[in-house]
């Protein structure tokens, strides 16, 4: 008796600590919770055939629901010139879905009391006290002072004035172009310089009026390393990456795991990407980190948790409450030249929320949230549906159409 009672010990704790070295949620059978195995199948066709037309090199999908992992399936090839098939722990590189995990970060401190929303960013980081706008008039550039300071706020939900430059024309986004601090090359300044470089650069907004997609979480990032008197790669990695097992999420791979980064399709219109095989010197919040997929939903799954995992409590519940919910209101503008979120969708600290079951284009749910990458990454929440999905390819042409795609065949698999 005692030894069959060892045995099925045994049994138990090698199943229950599988998914930790396996996967990166407990695996369940689709239909336990409410999916259907056929229809979750669809996706399969569709990528496969996208792999086929040369679209995308290949793609990993993971999906869970109710806590359960009921889809973890990788595509095609990581790296199609060098013949490397796709792993579900190829490593991506995820740009700026680092916003979320940034902004994270930043709410920790917030929890910590270290910082509050409402304080001016110049607080911390006094080179943004006198900021300027810059606007068009009758094709000249008139700049004149910012009506007041940038707050935290701000910084989180895309409300600063800070630009890309890449949406849409105007004053500022000419003069931010023509200081090539947009491009490449800067990986090789630090972020404090990176910070110094774009105050002295106009904004595209006034504070607090406009949402404007730009460089609020370079800046955001910034401001981690000074409240929390560390480097921001070192702050993330203690105290959001380690304690949810986020063991390929960093700044850059080390050298034992270049053979796992997955790479486009060459000759194929795609643009240069980011190089993560060397540590960089700028830490850049808004678009830096590399990621695998098993890695990205175990933070969504923390977040759809309400800050827990495996125990490991990262926020507390109202604090995720209160990041996943709108936070521009009526009063701050969405009409830039192109509003990311889309329509049905306000913008909470860092992701963008659903307020509509209907208005979208895509199905979701009133409460989901969401956010991708410049190169193919893409991740939601529904909380309604207890769901989490991300899919990570790297493909700058054609994420879109897959991030929709993807979005129709997870829904329409649901019947319960």
């Amino acid at each position: 008796m005692k030894k069959l009672f060892f045995i099925v010990f045994i049994a138990l704790f090698f199943s229950f600590f599988s998914y930790a070295l396996d996967t990166p949620l407990p695996k369940a059978n689709p239909e336990s919770v409410g999916f259907s195995s056929e229809r979750l199948n669809k996706i399969d066709t569709v990528f496969n055939k996208g792999i086929k037309e040369n679209k995308i090199p290949g793609a990993v999908i993971a999906i869970a629901r109710k806590g359960k992992l009921v889809y973890f399936k990788a595509f095609g090839m990581q790296n199609a010139e060098e013949g490397i098939p796709m792993s579900t722990d190829s490593i991506f590189r995820i740009y700026s879905m680092t916003k979320p995990l940034v902004s994270i970060s930043a709410m920790q401190l917030h929890e910590d009391g270290k910082l509050y929303l409402s304080e001016p960013v110049s607080k911390y980081l006094p080179e943004l006290a006198t900021m300027k706008v810059a606007k068009d008039n009758n094709n000249t550039i008139e700049i004149t002072d910012a009506k007041r300071t940038i707050k935290i706020h701000d910084l989180l939900r895309h409300t600063s004035g800070f630009t890309y430059g890449i949406f849409g024309k105007s004053a500022a986004k000419k003069l931010l172009k023509e200081s090539d601090i947009g491009t490449l090359d800067t990986m090789h300044i630090s972020l404090e310089d990176y910070v110094s470089t774009i105050s002295k650069l106009p904004l595209a907004y006034q504070p607090g009026t406009h949402w404007e997609y730009g460089r609020s979480i370079e800046v955001l990032g910034r401001l981690v390393e000074v409240v929390s008197e560390n480097n921001l790669d070192y702050f993330m990695k203690k105290y959001l990456f380690e304690p949810l097992n986020m063991k390929d999420t960093d700044f850059y791979v080390t050298e034992e795991n270049w053979s796992r980064i997955a790479e486009p399709l060459k000759n194929n219109d795609e643009p240069e990407l980011i190089d993560i095989k060397n540590k960089p010197k700028l830490l850049t919040g808004g678009h830096g980190l590399a990621s695998t997929a098993g890695d990205y939903i175990r933070f969504i799954q923390m977040m759809l948790n309400k800050g827990i995992l495996d125990g490991k409590r990262i926020l507390g519940t109202q604090t995720v409450d209160y990041i996943t919910t709108d936070h521009l209101g009526k009063d701050i503008s969405r009409a830039g030249p192109l509003y990311l979120p889309g329509p049905g969708y306000g913008f909470g600290l860092g992701f963008a929320v659903r307020e509509n079951d209907g208005i979208s284009a895509w199905p979701g749910s009133v409460g989901e949230y969401f956010w991708g990458g410049y190169a193919g990454t893409y991740f939601w929440v529904d909380p309604k549906e207890d769901l989490v999905v991300v899919s990570m390819t790297q493909s700058v042409k054609h994420r879109v159409y897959y991030r929709m795609l993807l979005r129709n065949l997870v829904y329409q698999a649901i019947i319960d």
